[in-house]
Formats: structure tokens, C-alpha cells, sequence
């Protein structure tokens, strides 16, 4: 298995949203997050269960 870990920046590029808070807002709601001492990372396959996750259908 070969996993890529993000920072939260490259994270978010991942993601393509530009707000720390909308990330913090995914993690509040579940995004997990990898901490070892002082540094964070974020999984890409974490990214994309969560994603898939919440995924719905939107009727505007």
C-alpha cells in the first residue's frame, strides 16, 4: 500500500478549498488526522473515505 500523506496545506489543495477553517470544519465532522509530537498530517485515503462518506444528493 503505498498511503501519501498530506500537510493541512497540500490538504487542502487536495480538497481544493482555500479556508483553514472550512479543513478544521471536516475534522470537527470526522476527517481524521495524524498527529506525532508537533506535527499533523492527513491521509489521502482518509480524504477520500471521508468524501465518500458524505457524500448525498442535492436537490436546489
Amino acid at each position: 500500500m503505498n498511503t501519501k500523506f498530506f500537510s493541512y496545506k497540500d490538504a487542502m489543495n487536495y480538497l481544493g478549498i482555500k479556508s483553514p477553517i472550512t479543513l478544521h470544519s471536516y475534522i470537527k465532522h470526522g476527517l481524521l488526522v495524524i498527529k506525532i509530537c508537533n506535527s499533523k498530517k492527513i491521509s489521502k485515503d482518509s480524504i477520500d473515505k471521508f468524501m465518500k462518506e458524505h457524500q448525498k444528493v442535492v436537490n436546489d
